[in-house]
């Protein structure tokens, strides 16, 4: 069962990989390939909001991946929230490309529209992914 679970988990970490890649090559290049503002701005959120379901699933593998959403949920609202809280260290660290990347910069209504549509995105693509042996319920 351990190495059931091992392999579930390596999946779901080459996933957000794919996942932080496609954001952080749509953040660096989407301007870059005429993309409209709102694809590179909200597609950026998106994925930013799947990531956050992907790092979950990849730590709870054992967990239903409905209670793994409402976490990541909770978590990128949270995050959200937090960009309202100002103190010089943390403007700084905001300043930054991590800090921008990972607690941004501005807050925004529309970002969390777009972390739910992420993350409800990637739960109903996995609802349709066929079982392959292991029972993983963040996969099935």
């Amino acid at each position: 069962m351990q190495r059931k679970l091992t392999r579930g988990r390596l999946l779901l970490f080459v996933v957000l990989l794919m996942t932080i890649a496609s954001g952080l090559a749509l953040r660096g290049y989407g301007y870059a390939i005429n993309l409209p503002f709102a694809v590179v701005k909200y597609g950026g959120s998106l994925l930013w909001g799947a990531m956050v379901y992907w790092l979950l699933a990849a730590i709870f593998v054992s967990q239903r991946r409905f209670r793994i959403a409402v976490a990541a949920l909770l978590i990128a609202v949270a995050v959200e929230f937090f960009r309202l809280w100002h103190t010089p260290d943390l403007d700084a660290f905001r300043l930054t490309t991590a800090g921008a990347l990972l607690l941004g910069r501005v807050f925004s209504l529309w970002n969390i529209a777009a972390y739910a549509a992420g993350i409800a995105r990637h739960l109903r693509s996995i609802a349709h992914c066929p079982e392959r042996g292991a029972r993983l319920d963040v996969l099935a």
